[in-house]
């Protein structure tokens, strides 16, 4: 938690100027007791009207001074807590943006997406208590002893009795209570993993007739949240009985010896009262400090985990002086590259060596889980390699500056992802100052324009969360649409024409050999959809088993020959 509190050093004036406000509300607080008294025995017991009015005047006073004190300091907490969450957010963010897919793929979405709601929340939440109440709550239990011992020692000594038995209660509600709050936080996790998979599997789960089983399943992890959420409910629900207990029985008490000592003149009736006031206020401000405990608990649980995002080391280190490199003929080349998702895993590719020339098209084929989308990868650096050099324009890609190097690129991936907004700014993602003109002519190259014209309201046109309001391949033709608008140096269609049927895969190809000059890479099974390519790719379980023109791996891959057959069959 200390390491976070960097995020909050803009609000230094709020977090210092917040608790000294509520410690002077705190200071009047402590004072209304002795006021009180003073206004039964010398006011209203002496039927002295002009001290009745004088002390009802300074308990006014201080009643509206101290409300006043309080309402700057709530000012001061939520503008330092909602600022601190929201730079905090802001850097844990950045922080996302800037790991590989591979530490991604190591912390996974929904806690990735807790980590930014939830525990920051928490923290927020941590440094509104750290202003508003660490100062107040401490300050009124010792400050009601000694205005306990002030008034009479020996009265003042039963607080002392009664303060351990209240720590030692509180002691074991937040012993057990801290762990279970813990395990809360591994259940939401939980639950949060499992409604992203229902709702961003909803078309799976119906089409498989699985919603029944789903039901069930969200409902038995959502009450294994709410049972442990109850058990730790239920135990710091103890703490109020418990303290109201003890704070009555210490009235009782009080009333017992304060009766004793009023009959014999040792203490006033005003003095009782004013006893009785600072019992509650001790007892009452020390079940604040319990529920900072839990708070700061949890917040310190919450700290750790946003912690652990934030040191995450990235594998994708830029060097101090990125460079770029001059136009070349050979724009991507492999040199026997190896690559494994983890260090303890199996080698994903192996010996990969091919090279693509500008304004070339490159196509890859293999069976499913060959390595296809994982080579294609290595190109913008989502990943680094184990072995071997990915250079781009005759440069390493460890040496570019990544925002440049992959400005060269346009790459449209497996799973069509359209953003919400208007038609317009999804193109606009590719190139933020595309005119109309540049946004139809790259649908044009797409083979979308036609449907894009007939919608009524054209590039307008509203884009639902994940474009659920158009089709497959009606998504896919976009997502190309944005790609080219940049005009990206080489141009990467993951398996993104899967979609379309032949007379629309063939129309797209042969628009792209017309009005694009960039290098061309297109992962399919479709042989049709690479057979014209000057070069083929044939991978298998990670390794190149077939590099050549369509003609040249037929006569000699057999791997290639076997592709080729079974969709021979498949068409027949």
């Amino acid at each position: 938690m200390r390491r976070l509190l960097k995020y909050a050093r803009d609000y230094r004036k709020q977090i210092i100027l917040g608790p000294f406000f509520k410690f002077l509300e705190a200071v009047f607080e402590l004072v209304l007791p002795l006021l009180m008294a003073r206004l039964i025995d010398k006011g209203i017991r002496a039927d002295n009207k002009v001290v009745l009015w004088q002390t009802v005047g300074w308990m006014i006073a201080m009643s509206v001074i101290g409300m006043g004190c309080a309402l700057v300091c709530q000012y001061y907490a939520s503008i330092a807590s909602q600022g601190f969450g929201t730079v905090l957010r802001n850097q844990l963010m950045k922080q996302i943006n800037r790991l590989s897919h591979q530490e991604l793929n190591l912390f996974g979405t929904d806690t990735l997406i807790t980590r930014l709601t939830s525990d920051i929340n928490q923290l927020q939440l941590a440094i509104a208590m750290l202003i508003r109440l660490v100062v107040r709550a401490p300050f009124l239990s010792v400050g009601s002893v000694i205005m306990a011992f002030y008034i009479d020692w020996q009265t003042g000594l039963l607080y002392l009795i009664l303060l351990p038995i209240f720590c030692v209660i509180l002691y074991f509600i937040v012993r057990y209570s801290v762990p279970l709050y813990q395990r809360v936080q591994k259940k939401l996790d939980e639950l949060n993993e499992l409604v992203n998979q229902n709702l961003s599997g909803v078309r799976v789960i119906r089409a498989f007739a699985r919603r029944k089983r789903d039901v069930v399943q969200f409902n038995e992890a959502s009450d294994d949240l709410a049972h442990v959420y109850q058990r730790v409910t239920n135990l710091s629900a103890l703490l109020s009985p418990a303290t109201t207990l003890v704070m009555n029985l210490g009235i009782v008490a009080l009333i017992f010896i304060g009766g004793i000592k009023v009959n014999t003149g040792r203490l006033t009736p005003g003095e009782v009262l004013a006893l009785i006031n600072y019992m509650n206020q001790m007892l009452l401000a020390l079940i604040v400090v319990s529920n900072l405990v839990v708070i700061f608990t949890r917040a310190a649980a919450s700290a750790a985990r946003v912690n652990e995002v934030l040191d995450q080391k990235t594998a994708l280190h830029q060097p101090e002086n990125a460079k770029t490199a001059p136009d070349q003929v050979e724009f991507v080349r492999f040199d026997k590259v190896d690559f494994r998702y983890e260090a303890k895993a199996g080698l994903a590719l192996e010996d990969i060596s091919f090279s693509l020339n500008s304004g070339e098209f490159l196509g890859i084929t293999g069976a499913t889980g060959s390595g296809k989308t994982t080579l294609t990868q290595l190109i913008p650096r989502f990943y680094d390699v184990a072995a071997g050099r990915v250079l781009v324009n005759g440069l390493d890609v460890r040496e570019w500056e990544l925002t440049h190097l992959r400005q060269q690129m346009g790459f449209v991936p497996q799973t069509s992802v359209l953003f919400h907004g208007t038609i317009r700014d999804n193109l606009q993602w590719g190139n933020p100052g595309a005119t109309d003109e540049a946004c139809w002519q790259a649908l044009t190259t797409a083979q979308c324009r036609e449907f894009v014209e007939k919608l009524p309201d054209g590039l307008d046109t509203m884009v639902m969360e994940g474009g659920k309001n158009f089709s497959g391949g009606q998504k896919q033709r976009l997502s190309i649409a944005r790609a080219l608008i940049r005009k990206p140096r080489l141009l990467i269609l993951d398996d993104s024409l899967s979609a379309l049927d032949y007379q629309t895969d063939l129309a797209l190809r042969q628009a792209l050999s017309r009005d694009l000059a960039s290098a061309v890479i297109i992962i399919s099974q479709r042989v049709r959809s690479i057979q014209h390519a000057k070069q083929i790719l044939v991978l298998e379980n990670g390794r190149l088993v077939g590099k050549g023109s369509h003609e040249a791996l037929l006569e000699n891959s057999p791997e290639y020959r076997a592709i080729v057959k079974s969709q021979e069959e498949t068409h027949e």
